[in-house]
């Protein structure tokens, strides 16, 4: 199993680096690339057609401003794409979010909030599990750890009355 993660440019990669390492507590094979929708778009296009023949099984895309990245790759292939809105300098990252969410109609992508690199690399894992049903147990147990964490913090401060 493998997700595929392109970022329209390098400086996107603080935002990424949190997908892997999701991906990586889950034992998710990940493969990180830099694609600009705009600057390479044959690449986009070569590795969104390739990307099935390549083994991945989930796009996550991260860009930011006009963030056309992860509807350019969804329009060439049928893999799933997650995409991740990048806060920008310009407008928050809210021009990020609505490039990604308003996709036309026949090319889906799923997208989480802005900077949501970690819930990309999750939902990556819980597509990924509909085929490798050792993930759910990993995702049960992720569960129940950040529940435990919840808990914890709430006994930490009922003790402090």
């Amino acid at each position: 199993m493998k997700v595929g993660i392109v970022m329209g440019s390098k400086s996107d990669y603080p935002v990424v680096e949190k997908t892997e390492k999701m991906l990586a507590k889950f034992g998710v094979e990940y493969e990180t690339r830099v694609i600009s929708a705009h600057r390479t778009p044959d690449q986009a296009h070569a590795f969104a057609a390739g990307a099935e023949a390549n083994g991945i099984e989930v796009i996550i895309a991260a860009a930011g401003k006009a963030a056309h990245l992860a509807g350019v790759l969804a329009a060439f292939t049928t893999l799933p794409v997650i995409g991740i809105p990048v806060k920008s300098s310009t407008l928050d990252g809210l021009d990020s979010l609505l490039s990604v969410v308003q996709m036309p109609k026949g090319i889906p992508v799923a997208t989480v909030a802005i900077n949501g690199a970690e819930n990309a690399g999750i939902l990556a894992v819980q597509m990924l599990s509909l085929a490798h049903p050792e993930l759910r147990d990993k995702l049960k147990d992720y569960k129940k750890e950040m529940a435990d964490a919840v808990m914890a913090d709430d006994a930490e401060m009922q003790s402090q009355k």
